[in-house]
This record gives structure tokens, C-alpha cells and sequence, in this order.
């Protein structure tokens, strides 16, 4: 009898518990997080009365309070390759190229996660990857010693490969080899307290840079954070520090609106986890590596959105940037320069700033354009959710967690063709998937609707 084959949505999600039971058994701080924001997501459901109609109608309503991301970090184009073989057994594939050398943290990164809307409505999991460059450590010799540490080591066991092998000659996995591999592939990511250098080596890296140091000396790439979505993240931020988690002092991203665009996002920040390390002396110490992180999701934005956040951003930072003891100061300068993006979903939309996904409306009949057809209610636009990251947000989530050491200024260029030459692919260009989604839905809806005709929005959907 042939075993059925399970589908790479069903892996992915059985990997998603997984990895969140284990890291919640690891940083029991994390489970503390959780509680805090599900008890602010009751309150805001009961607050709100139609935010649970919007949830629903959107299909996010079974996502809420579901981890939406983690986050490694690798040192090697070797085991970059191997884990882009592994995600995509679950049907998580390389999305968007950043660089977060300008916020000073020596790593280039993508983000494996589901492409298609379905699969992210199924389980939208992903994993933020980040690779070490090398060419960043300061000091030849440390430079050379990192790469031959890391050459010793093997992030993968024998047995999660094989399944890889499997999979890639099979097209699938049976049941009972999901299974198997889901605890394999756990192997890579779980925290061992041991290290594998000697005390002396793992501080020369550390002083050299945190990130460096939680790379080069430990047995694999630790899952470093999880992510939960809320549905107030300012709330979640205040609670945090009534609570004690000693959260990041301000939430990156936009300004809180009523119409949200890409993400917001905080943490509390890495704890101190005690560490032996390698050598006759049996020495230990303590790493802090691993924290929580909460975000709350808006509209994806399109070329022309973007561009008028990032200009907003950039002059809230040249104005008044974050600095410790001014946080209400630089918060008041976002919001105040975030007042020349629209706020509502009506002018966005009319304004090509975010995409849409389209659906038929109430009303049965229709004629006429676009415009006509929505504002006659035969068809509805809702705001395409972000499924990506911002490279300042990113880097200064990864910045509040790397302690002394964690700011500083690396001179250095993106280098996008050599991270794809180390992953063994390309990137996907996450703004043509929404524009794709974008203009699949339109033609979707106006095909139910019985609408031929091809309007300049038509024409122009996912510009």
C-alpha cells in the first residue's frame, strides 16, 4: 500500500508547533510574552466588535495569536544552501535580499517563507535568514580563525538530509517521514549551552561584535527570536514593562494609524543564558542571544508607497533620531511626518501607495469601470497584508539585542549577487508577488462579475 503523501502546508505547520513548543520550553520568558499578548488581543476583540468581521472576512481571524516568524543566523554559504533544500521540503522559498551592514550588523539576509496567498493563509510561518560576512570581522586573524571553526562544524544530521534527498527525488514526503523529518530538522535550530571554542576565543569574537561571536561559536544556528502577531502592539509594549520583560523602547516601523501599512514591531529584549565553553578548564560564562518579538502587520505597500515611507522615515531620522531618554521626542516627529501619508484605505488605494486584493461585492449586477463597480458595491477591495521585513526595523531589533558592542558603523556595500551565488538561487522580488496577487484578484473578481471590458485599472493592477 502506497503511504499518502503530505503536503508541504501540513509540514510546515506541524514544523511551526514544534519549534514554538521547544522555544517556549527554552526561554520561559517567551511563554510569559505570549500570555501578555493574548490577554491584550481578548481585550481588543472585545473592544472592538467588528474587528473579529474584519479578521474573518480577510481570513486572519485563526491566525490570530499563531507565531508568524523566527529568526537565524548562519556562517557559512554551505549550510545557507542546505537550509534553502530544507525549507523548501515545508514550501518556504528565498523572498527579498537585505542588507543590514549600514545598521552595523555584519550579515546579508532573506526571508524563507509561502509565496502563494493560500499557503500563507494555511500557515503563514516563516524563517528571517541571515548570513555572516566574513570580509566585515575586523582583524585577519579572526577573519581566518572564524572560517576554520566553522568549517569543522555540521548544522544538519545525517538523517534530516537524507529525508531532504527524499523529498527532492519524490516530489513529497509519506506521513510517517514528515514526522521524522520535523524532529530532524528541529536538531538545527535548538539551543545547546555548550559552546565550541574556549572562553578566551568566544570574548575576542564578542568584543569583536556580539553578532559575530553568537555565529562563529556555538554548535548551530539557535533559533534566536520568535515572533507573535498582536492586534495592539502599543498596548503589548506597555504591558511589557509593567511586567518586567524589559522591552526595546520603541516600536520600529510607522507610526500607529488607522489605516496600517507594512509592519510595526518590538521585542523584549535577549536574556542572559548560562554558556560552558570548550578547554580543560571547563570555564563558564553566560550569552545573550535569544529574545521575544511581537509585530502587528498593515497593507503592503507598492514601488510608490514605499518610496514616500522610506523619504518619511529618513527625514524623522535626520530630524530627531531615537536616542535614550528622548523616545517620546522621536515617536511625536514620526507621527508628525507620517501626516503626509494618507490614512485611509480609500485614498491609498486611489493614490496606487498599497495593493489590493479584489473579491465581488454584495451587489449582484454589474456594469461599468472599476471605480464604478466598487463604488456601486459589486466589488471590494481589501488591503494585501506585508509579508516581509524592514531593513531598519530588522537591524535595530537586531541591535537592541546584542548588547555593548551591537552599534556601530560598517563600511560596506550590498552584495546581493553573492548571497544568491552562497544560497544556490534567486531571490524572489517579494513586490511582483503582491503585484501578481494584485491582478490575479482583480481579473478574478471582474470575471465572476460577467465585467469584459478592460479598464485602465485593470491595466495597471499591481502597478
Amino acid at each position: 500500500m502506497t503511504e499518502t503523501h503530505v503536503s508541504a502546508d501540513t509540514i510546515r505547520s506541524l514544523f511551526s508547533a514544534a519549534m514554538t513548543q521547544m522555544y517556549r520550553d527554552e526561554v520561559p520568558r517567551y511563554l510569559e510574552m505570549t500570555r501578555i499578548v493574548g490577554e491584550i488581543d481578548g481585550d481588543a476583540l472585545a473592544r472592538d466588535s467588528a474587528l473579529e468581521a474584519r479578521l474573518r472576512r480577510s481570513g486572519a481571524f485563526d491566525l490570530v495569536g499563531v507565531e508568524r516568524h523566527g529568526a537565524i543566523r548562519v556562517g557559512r554559504p554551505e549550510e545557507l544552501a542546505g537550509l534553502r533544500r530544507l525549507f523548501s521540503v515545508m514550501g518556504m522559498y528565498p523572498v527579498g535580499y537585505y542588507d543590514l551592514s549600514p545598521a552595523g550588523v555584519p550579515v546579508h539576509s532573506t526571508c524563507f517563507r509561502p509565496v502563494e496567498a493560500a499557503s500563507l493563509r494555511r500557515c503563514p510561518f516563516r524563517i528571517f535568514t541571515s548570513l555572516l560576512r566574513p570580509e566585515l570581522i575586523e582583524g585577519e586573524d579572526l577573519r581566518r580563525e572564524a572560517q576554520e571553526i566553522l568549517s569543522r562544524r555540521r548544522i544538519f544530521t545525517p538523517r534530516c538530509l537524507h529525508l531532504v534527498e527524499l523529498f527532492e527525488a519524490n516530489g513529497a514526503l509519506g506521513e510517517a517521514q514528515a514526522i521524522e523529518f520535523v524532529h530532524e530538522a528541529l536538531h538545527t535550530f535548538r539551543w545547546r549551552a555548550e559552546a565550541t571554542v574556549t572562553a578566551g576565543v568566544y570574548e575576542a569574537y564578542r568584543k569583536a561584535h556580539p553578532l559575530v561571536a553568537d555565529v562563529v561559536c556555538f554548535h548551530g544556528p539557535h533559533i534566536n527570536h520568535l515572533t507573535l502577531p498582536t492586534l495592539d502592539i502599543d498596548a503589548v509594549q506597555t504591558a511589557l514593562g509593567e511586567r518586567g520583560l524589559d522591552p526595546k523602547s520603541i516600536v520600529e516601523g510607522p507610526p500607529q494609524r488607522e489605516f496600517p501599512i507594512l509592519l510595526r514591531q518590538t521585542s523584549f529584549k535577549a536574556i542572559a543564558e548560562p554558556v560552558r565553553f570548550a578547554g580543560r578548564d571547563d570555564a563558564r560564562g553566560e550569552h545573550r542571544a535569544r529574545f521575544g518579538e511581537i509585530e502587528q502587520r498593515g497593507a503592503a505597500l507598492t514601488a510608490k508607497g514605499r518610496a514616500l515611507y522610506d523619504r518619511l522615515l529618513s527625514e524623522t531620522l535626520a530630524a530627531n533620531p531615537p536616542r535614550d531618554g528622548a523616545v517620546t521626542e522621536y515617536m511625536a516627529e514620526l507621527k508628525r511626518r507620517f501626516a503626509a501619508f494618507p490614512d485611509d484605505a480609500t485614498t491609498v488605494r486611489a493614490e496606487g501607495l498599497a495593493f489590493f486584493r479584489y473579491a465581488p461585492g454584495d451587489k449582484k449586477s454589474a456594469h461599468g469601470d472599476v471605480e464604478t463597480l466598487l463604488r456601486d458595491g459589486a466589488l471590494r477591495a481589501e488591503p494585501i497584508t506585508y509579508e516581509d521585513f524592514l531593513p531598519v526595523s530588522a537591524a535595530g531589533i537586531f541591535q537592541s539585542n546584542l548588547g555593548e558592542g551591537g552599534r556601530r558603523e560598517l563600511s560596506a556595500f550590498a552584495n546581493r549577487e553573492a548571497f544568491e551565488h552562497a544560497l544556490g538561487a534567486k531571490v524572489a522580488d517579494e513586490m511582483a508577488i503582491y503585484a501578481h496577487e494584485e491582478k490575479a484578484s482583480l481579473e478574478r473578481a471582474l470575471e465572476a462579475l460577467g465585467v469584459t471590458e478592460r479598464s485602465p485599472m485593470t491595466e495597471n493592477a499591481g502597478r
